[in-house]
């Protein structure tokens, strides 16, 4: 690193003052101190961040644990005193060791059975990447389940890519006043505090253009190294562009929606040609939420350059596309009116020799005047996801309408449940303790089986890990609420009132989380419902409880401001004060601390609004027992001894009542489960059955939603698959996408015209080793009878002792077919005992189309 000094002038009350940085000089000895900063390997890898933290603790501190900036600002002789530290330069050693072994390490065998790394390329397209506090392009949930996703590709060496936007000011910076008002700030981040650096083709700076109306907006081009992987960010803030333009990667989710749609158009169609700049050849394409769902009319531009027509394209493209959706709220979705789709796109359409009806008709929704990206995202991908088993469902019905005549269930949106980065969130005593109880954890992440081994970690070890890291937490909170008060004006007498549970040498309180974006949905103030009978649990003297809230409402969203002051003035109340406590700009650092040390996770979602939530999973990797709403990954999660389960009350009900009847869910399981197991204790100072209780949730949760699990999940469902198909689809210079396409209009054109009937009449009943004649008569209107598939799905009315939860399928055969008329039969054995259901229906059927349905066609009888 070169030594030099950065002078910045300011002007206040008319006196100039200037700011001098003086860079030091690494010491040859540490010289790979730069290495490790410009690797996002640090932020999952605390022996890396260790090495930061004995150099200079107070500063680490201070940079925010960033060891990029770190590395600018720490003085000379610290670095000089490490240089020559035989036990720092003994660490330093070993972390190198390793970062190199891992480095060097290639795919294992479960990765190259599926995706050939000389072949195969996933690029996974996203908003927002949540790696590290250091690293501020996320906002919350999205963005850190893409950090995970990209870490554990990582750890598999997957052949993968990322592409996303460079935000300078990122999102919002939080503070909470003395009257519980949040107030946001942003805070400029310069390119040499990243970890990025620029990305160069024979020695220029990579630069993208993308049509917009009147003008080309130029993006260039960053590449932040994620240990094995690489993620490709965009930044229009270039000489090339006005003003204007050149903020449009200024904020996360700021703006307009002029602004949203410019910064999607940048995402989908510029990220797309920064993979063909650097002459990538992905075989899948994965979009994560719908903002970059712009690559798939960038894609098919591409594709139609061969030859191929746009429908043709569109099916090479949604071959090898997968689309995963992560919010089960209406107002998450990106929706854009006619007129603004027409201007933005405009210029890039006609340039394109894109249609822009057809265009549109891929985003539109019902048939409306409106434009949904979560819509051209489905249309332009045959591959969907939700994030789990309840959000498939949910996805499925919200979503219905891109396949008009196939029941929910049965259309082509599946579920991967969302799982965390465990070395990320692990914390370290924990990881300490498992390198000495079971040394290979780290490589049996997926085998449950293995993870029966904290069964056998002694009660009271298992408890002093937890106990410190309570304590930690508690230090870290008092830290944070003496920075919040003194700047309130707030006086130390409150602070120490609130606090004074949590620094308590006597008692080991009761501690209960809740933090995350503060929607409405979400009911942080849930737990408020019965606010007598909650504060006399909350403050008995023998058995008192602490909740911590923390988290960021969007500063458009004044509903989730109001919940934070809400939250805010109950915490000031004389009669709460230190049981209840408000934490402000919540981001990983805090999460860190607080999934780490409280005892219980609270989340109560207004069901089935969660997609996932992946913060209670984080909580149970360090022994925290989650308390929440059966939905999202919970309602997989939850085995009835690992945590406490809040039944959701049926949706049809009135609102209210379903939260008044849930609110006494969660202060009933509060009053007689877990505050009285909390505290039964004998004379080893601790609940023995807590304990049992925080096992189950480590042992049970860890091997099942950690981001191994999902990744490979992802690897076996959708990347080989999709990987497989869009070969298919381009085989011979797109001729099988050619004649799917031709199939798929004849099929169209004709369906509405197609009816289906049956012959004659069904019996009524038959013996059990017997069977009964099925025939149908179908006019298929200039189809044939390969076009389409005939099937009676045969269901138990009462299953009784059988396992089978049907329908067994049974396909129908041509018997005959004339004047227009095609008779189809089979003959049925009943599967089942007793009564039993048959249904008969016919869809169109093609041997290259990814999803049976999913051209969205069928008849029933």
């Amino acid at each position: 690193m070169r030594a030099l000094a950065r002078l910045e002038a300011t002007n206040m009350h008319k006196a100039t003052e200037f700011r001098l940085e003086a860079h030091p000089l690494l010491p040859e000895p540490l010289e790979r101190l730069e290495e490790l900063a410009n690797d996002l390997f640090y932020s999952w890898d605390h022996g890396v961040r260790s090495l930061f933290v004995r150099i200079d603790l107070p500063l680490w501190q201070k940079v925010e644990h960033n060891p990029k900036l770190f590395l600018r600002r720490v003085a000379q002789d610290r670095l000089d005193e490490a240089s020559e530290d035989r036990a720092f330069l003994a660490e330093y050693r070993r972390v190198l060791s390793s970062y190199d072994a891992y480095l060097e390490a290639g795919p294992g065998p479960e990765v190259t059975e599926k995706l050939d790394p000389e072949q195969a390329l996933v690029a996974y397209f996203c908003a927002e990447f949540g790696f590290h506090e250091s690293f501020p392009i996320y906002s919350g949930g999205l963005g850190i389940l893409a950090g995970d996703h990209c870490k554990a590709a990582s750890d598999l060496a997957l052949p993968f890519v990322a592409v996303g936007l460079l935000y300078r000011q990122g999102y919002f910076i939080q503070s909470i006043d003395a009257h519980g008002q949040q107030i946001a700030r942003y805070q400029s981040h310069s390119s040499d505090e990243l970890p990025i650096s620029p990305v160069e083709i024979d020695g220029k700076w990579l630069k993208v253009s993308v049509p917009f109306p009147g003008r080309d907006v130029v993006a260039r081009v960053w590449e932040a190294r994620v240990g094995h992987i690489r993620l490709y960010l965009l930044d229009s803030n270039t000489e090339e562009n006005g003003p204007e333009d050149r903020d449009l990667t200024l904020q996360l989710y700021g703006g307009d929606e002029s602004t949203r749609i410019s910064q999607e158009m940048l995402l989908g169609i510029g990220g797309t040609r920064v993979v063909e700049a650097l002459h990538l050849k992905p075989t899948v394409w994965h979009i994560n939420e719908g903002h970059a769902a712009f690559q798939i009319l960038e894609r098919c531009r591409h594709t139609m350059v061969s030859g191929l027509s746009f429908e043709a394209a569109l099916e090479a493209v949604a071959g090898a596309t997968l689309f995963t959706t992560h919010t089960p709220v209406p107002a998450g979705h990106d929706i854009f009116p006619r007129s603004l789709i027409h201007h933005a796109l405009g210029r890039y359409i006609e340039e394109s020799a894109l249609d822009f009806d057809q265009v549109f008709a891929l985003g539109s929704k019902d048939g409306g005047d409106s434009f949904n990206m979560t819509s051209l995202g489905l249309r332009g991908s045959r591959f969907h996801n939700g994030v789990s088993r309840i959000h498939g469902g949910v996805a499925s019905l919200m979503e219905g309408d891109i396949w008009p005549q196939v029941p929910p269930a049965e259309n082509p949106i599946g579920y991967i449940t969302n799982g965390v980065h465990v070395p990320t969130f692990l914390a370290p005593e924990w990881s300490s303790l498992f390198d000495i109880q079971a040394p290979t954890w780290k490589s049996e992440l997926r085998n449950p089986e293995f993870w029966k081994f904290i069964d056998q970690i002694p009660d009271y070890h298992y408890w002093s890990v937890h106990k410190a890291l309570k304590q930690q937490m508690g230090e870290y909170i008092v830290q944070r609420l003496k920075r919040q008060h003194k700047r309130n004006g707030t006086g130390h007498s409150v602070t120490d009132r609130m606090t004074r549970q949590l620094v308590s040498s006597e008692k080991d309180t009761l501690v209960i989380g809740f933090a995350r974006r503060f929607a409405t949905y979400k009911r942080a103030t849930l737990i408020f419902s019965d606010l007598e009978r909650l504060e006399s649990i909350l403050t008995d003297p023998d058995r008192p409880v602490v909740l911590v809230f923390a988290g960021k409402a969007h500063p458009k969203d004044k509903p989730g401001q109001q919940l934070i002051k809400v939250i805010h003035d109950l915490s000031m109340h004389p009669s709460l004060m230190g049981h209840l406590i408000l934490l402000e700009d919540y981001d990983q650092a805090m999460a860190r601390r607080l999934l780490s040390g409280v005892d219980v996770w609270l989340n109560t979602p207004e069901y089935p609004k969660e997609a996932s939530g992946t913060s209670g999973e984080k909580a149970a990797l360090n022994g925290a027992l989650n308390l929440s709403v059966l939905d999202g990954w919970w309602g997989e999660g939850y085995d009835g001894k690992n945590g406490w389960g809040i039944p959701p009350r049926d949706t049809e009900l009135d609102p209210e009542f379903r939260n008044e009847e849930e609110a006494r869910d969660l202060i009933d399981l509060l009053e007689f489960e877990v505050v009285p197991l909390y505290y039964e204790r004998a004379s080893q100072g601790f609940s023995k059955g807590w304990v049992q209780r925080s096992k189950a949730s480590m042992k049970s949760i860890t091997p099942r939603f950690n981001a191994r699990r999902m990744v490979m999940d992802y690897v076996n469902n959708y990347y080989q698959p999709a990987s497989t198909q869009g070969a298919l689809l381009m085989a011979d210079n797109g001729e099988v996408a050619k004649g799917l396409a031709d199939w798929k209009a004849r099929v169209r054109h004709a369906w509405p015209g197609v009816e289906l009937n049956v012959v004659g009449c069904v019996e009524a009943a038959c013996p059990h080793d017997g069977g009964v004649e099925l025939r149908v008569e179908a006019r298929l209107n200039g189809l044939s009878a390969e076009d389409v598939r005939v099937e009676c799905l045969v269901s138990p009315e009462c299953t009784g002792t059988h396992n089978s939860p049907g329908p067994d399928s049974f396909l129908l055969d041509k018997e005959s077919e004339a004047e227009g008329r095609t008779v189809f039969s089979t003959r049925v054995q009943p599967p089942y005992p007793g009564l039993q259901t048959l249904r008969l229906r016919m869809y169109p059927y093609h041997e290259s189309l990814t999803h049976p349905l999913e051209m969205g066609a069928m008849l029933w009888v």
